[in-house]
């Protein structure tokens, strides 16, 4: 089952409502909807009444507890479990767990422990740093924090759940699936490679995991994660189901070895995007980028301050968005906050300055 994300501010109701019935119109089985307030959850009921023919699945943030308040309107919740530690710090993860899953079982809801690499448990990175092979840091940490969350639910003896394992790097994907595939067979998976970007390189990263994942009969729902213009989210669904078609058929493509040149990677456009110029920044950073493609070196484009600041720590560079400025990091570093009619000029100096510094090998 092929699933998607509205991209819209869920507050904008109108605008809302149109993408899900675009979505689910062009085949979305689940289409994802984020909820970060009150208002957001009210929205989402009206969104459900408009349209009840979507199975709608709800992104929770930082506070789980509005799982109490979505859950009568959704099939499915989501929650994170790196972010079950930002939010009442002081409180058992096994009791923020419960609660969701008290309100899931209330309101006949599935759930989903969605894991990314970039916003794993703190304790759990450091528990695992250093474990993995060159290239796949994190993955462990990853697949650990999902099989500790499935023990979770399996204590309190529930079992309408899925588990999601991603990452922008789809041999990291492959490799947490396959691990995780091989000591829990009995959980269904969502597959998907988040950030993956723009097309066409977006779909080519996907397509490596999935070809992989799907050919071994691992994965049950699938999402193709791209920045794209808001009324273009349907071509989410339309890749997803060329991909898997593909698969189906016994054509594989190849693709290029994507651990050399320029690797830009942004996060798909959905609504906790707080600034719309996003889109059109992470392909002004493609096109700005373009003189060091025959260079190893990494960019991501974060859109919001939930991923922003983790998931561009592993990038070269990293800009993550705000309602009016940028945040241009160099790895971990801050190199400060700028006007999106700015950041692209201190983004090529740095590139720049990359390139010069020799810390790169170019590709010959």
């Amino acid at each position: 089952m092929v699933q998607s994300m509205a991209a819209t501010k869920t507050q904008d109701l109108d605008a809302t409502t149109r993408q899900v019935r675009m979505l689910h119109e062009h085949g979305a089985g689940l289409v994802r909807v984020a909820v970060d307030n009150a208002k957001d959850v009210e929205c989402l009921a009206e969104v459900r009444r408009r349209v009840p023919e979507a199975n709608l699945v709800v992104d929770l943030q930082e506070n789980y507890r509005l799982a109490a308040t979505v859950a009568p309107h959704v099939n499915k919740v989501r929650y994170n479990p790196g972010h079950l530690y930002h939010h009442e710090k002081d409180k058992p993860i096994e009791a923020k767990v419960a609660f969701i899953a008290e309100q899931a079982i209330a309101n006949d809801c599935a759930m989903r422990i969605g894991v990314n690499c970039g916003s794993v448990d703190p304790a759990m990175s450091a528990k695992y740093d250093g474990t993995d092979e060159p290239g796949l840091g994190g993955v462990t940490a990853m697949v650990e924090s999902a099989l500790q969350h499935c023990a979770i639910l399996d204590s309190l003896g529930f079992e309408r759940f899925v588990v999601s394992l991603k990452d922008s790097d789809p041999r990291k994907v492959v490799e947490g699936n396959r691990r995780f595939a091989e000591r829990r067979p009995d959980v269904p998976l969502h597959l998907g490679v988040t950030e993956a970007g723009m097309l066409p390189d977006g779909m080519i990263k996907t397509r490596v995991a999935f070809e992989q994942l799907l050919t071994q009969g691992i994965g049950d729902t699938v999402r193709v994660s791209l920045t794209l213009p808001f009324d273009e989210k349907w071509r989410e669904v339309e890749a997803a189901n060329e991909i898997i078609g593909d698969i189906e058929a016994g054509r594989f493509r190849s693709v290029p070895d994507l651990g050399k040149g320029l690797n830009i990677i942004s996060c798909p456009s959905c609504s906790r995007v707080e600034n719309e110029a996003f889109v059109d920044l992470a392909f002004k950073v493609r096109e700005i980028a373009q003189f060091a493609k025959q260079h190893d070196i990494t960019i991501a484009v974060m859109g919001c301050r939930v991923n922003g600041p983790g998931e561009t720590d592993d990038a070269d560079l990293g800009l993550w968005c705000g309602p009016r400025y940028v945040n241009l990091k160099r790895g971990e570093e801050s190199l400060g906050a700028f006007g999106y009619d700015e950041v692209l000029g201190r983004l090529r100096e740095e590139l720049e300055g990359m390139i010069a510094s020799g810390k790169r090998l170019a590709i010959t």
